[in-house]
């Protein structure tokens, strides 16, 4: 069977996942291909990887565009998502309503696991959040950093730490067994991505990514979207 490589951000994993057995009755292919964060992601685009969708923010696909890499009249946003609180499944919820109560939720957990703080869209946010915050340099041994949202995610949900805690995007939590989404960035450290879909200039096989595309975006799937953990987005 062939299968659509795909190239995508880690925030549409679980609802591309969702949309497998949708996909292969409609058009006989398989969706093959990396999810991981964005930053690595469009370099792997850049240097040649094989892709015939790709999913990304909407600012890097923006820049691919310009750089002739992605088919601009494909372009469709899929919807936004929000970066979250995560903790391990059966343990007390960690809110925060305002920026000094998330200073306290992150000063008090001794282990906090995020994804790549150069290359990933969570990632980048939580290093600037925790400057923001002031506390930057007194968590800094207890950042526990993976390549991706859904790998910290993984080890979050295994941490043997007393009181642990993680922080990437909502459906990167929503799609990991073990851990459960606790509660949105407050007011000044929030951050809601929007994630965009297009076919790749060099896509060997367009029609079926936009099929994929169509699945995506479309009406139909607005309550999967949701429950996935995409706030909006077109349908």
């Amino acid at each position: 069977m062939s299968s659509l490589n795909i190239l995508s951000g880690g925030a549409a994993q679980g609802l591309v996942g969702s949309l497998v057995s949708d996909f292969r009755s409609r058009t006989g292919f398989e969706i093959a291909g990396e999810f991981g964060a964005v930053g690595v992601m469009a370099d792997k685009l850049r240097k040649g990887a094989p892709a015939d969708i790709v999913i990304l923010t909407a600012a890097l696909l923006a820049r691919l565009t310009e750089e002739k890499l992605i088919v601009a009249a494909t372009i469709a946003d899929i919807g936004e998502v929000e970066t979250a609180l995560a903790v391990r499944t059966g343990e007390p919820l960690a809110t925060a309503n305002d920026a000094a109560a998330l200073r306290r939720v992150l000063q008090e957990s001794d282990a906090i696991y995020v994804p790549d703080t150069k290359t990933s869209t969570a990632g980048i946010h939580v290093a600037n959040v925790l400057q923001q915050l002031g506390i930057a340099n007194e968590v800094a041994d207890r950042l526990k950093v993976f390549p991706n949202g859904a790998t910290a995610m993984r080890e979050l949900a295994a941490s043997k730490a007393r009181r642990p805690i993680g922080c990437t995007q909502s459906t990167e939590i929503i799609s990991t067994k073990g851990v459960t989404l606790s509660g949105s960035l407050p007011p000044g450290c929030e951050l809601a991505t929007t994630y965009t879909a297009a076919v790749a200039a060099a896509a060997a096989h367009p029609q079926q990514a936009q099929e994929l595309i169509a699945l995506l975006t479309g009406a139909g799937q607005q309550e999967q979207r949701q429950r996935a953990g995409f706030i909006s987005g077109r349908g």
